[in-house]
């Protein structure tokens, strides 16, 4: 029985500077990407490896000692605190979708990674910055309720509320990710690239997929109704502010630092936005690791400076750790 052979001839396509990631492809198969964004000689690597991974363990100690303060204390199991404990984990779990390949990639001399491994580097980092906006507007959400609406505090924000709220910081992302990554897969590939340190699949369609652009219309606009209620709740706690002292000190213990993060994530996200192929290489990657690395180690920073409580009970675990270590001595 003969069996007829075809032949397909790739579509020639313009080159791509080296700092893409390249697709290895088999007919329609994916195989294997290589991540071409570290152009470094090996003695650099090795220096922003050491630097990276300094900056990964000081990263992990202060959410760690963000995370294991609150939950020790029964005193900061308030909607609050468990809302900055959170966003810690959430920091948590974006470091790790970074960091872990990024140095093994700085000691390598390839930097390979599958494709169905890429793919979960990218529901994780993109989940990520999702659930820290989400995240954050919760907590604007608190405040405006703590601030404008005192009386009301304890019965809106129940534990079963924060329950709720928890829920919806982290399914929601989740959906909206999964969904995106599984409606991109089954488009075809015309060019799978990215500039940045990490995966970070957007696939360029052959044709217009009127079920994809709804989907991610819906979702962008959800989200940017989100960052207008932010901006609208604080519009009404700086007018709550106004009239009162005891707000003004409560914003500034407690809204200033949220606002501050906010700030910094808005920024390092539309920075990372707008950065494209107009933009020098080392810029580009930088701004797409900051994404990565700066609010994981700001927001700890910011929380455990501006708030007392957390600070009286951090100074109160390191008292308990030198008191437990001089009885075992003795």
């Amino acid at each position: 029985m003969k069996t007829s052979s075809v032949q397909y001839y790739p579509r020639r396509t313009p080159a791509r500077p080296s700092r893409y990631i390249l697709l290895k492809m088999e007919t329609s198969t994916v195989a294997y990407i290589t991540l071409k964004a570290l152009n470094e000689s090996r003695t650099n690597r090795y220096v922003i490896f050491a630097f990276s991974l300094q900056g990964y363990i000081f990263t992990l100690f202060l959410n760690l000692t963000i995370i294991i303060t609150i939950l020790l204390e029964k005193d900061l199991h308030q909607p609050m605190y468990i809302f900055l404990c959170n966003l810690c984990i959430n920091g948590l779990y974006g470091t790790v979708g970074f960091y872990p390949k990024f140095l093994s990639d700085l000691l390598s001399d390839t930097y390979l990674i599958s494709y169905s491994g890429c793919l979960l580097q990218t529901f994780v980092i993109f989940s990520y910055a999702l659930c820290e906006f989400t995240n954050l507007t919760v907590m604007a959400i608190d405040r405006y309720v703590a601030i404008c609406r005192p009386l009301h505090y304890s019965t809106v924000m129940t534990p079963v509320t924060t329950g709720k709220l928890l829920i919806v910081i982290w399914m929601v992302p989740f959906f909206s990710i999964l969904c995106s990554i599984i409606l991109n897969i089954t488009l075809p590939y015309c060019g799978l690239y990215v500039s940045t340190l990490y995966c970070k699949i957007t696939v360029s369609a052959c044709k217009h997929d009127i079920v994809r652009f709804a989907f991610n219309g819906t979702f962008g606009s959800m989200y940017l109704l989100m960052a207008t209620f932010v901006i609208y709740s604080y519009g009404k706690i700086l007018s709550a502010c106004r009239k009162s002292k005891e707000n003004q000190a409560k914003f500034m213990q407690t809204c200033l630092p949220h606002l501050i993060s906010c700030s910094n994530f808005v920024f390092i996200t539309s920075l990372d936005a707008f950065s494209g192929t107009n933009f020098p290489q080392w810029f580009s990657s930088f701004i797409s690791a900051a994404i990565l690395v700066n609010p994981p180690i700001i927001n700890p920073i910011i929380y455990g400076i501006n708030l007392r409580s957390i600070r009286r009970k951090v100074c109160k675990c390191c008292k308990r750790r030198q008191v437990l270590e001089c009885s075992f001595t003795f």
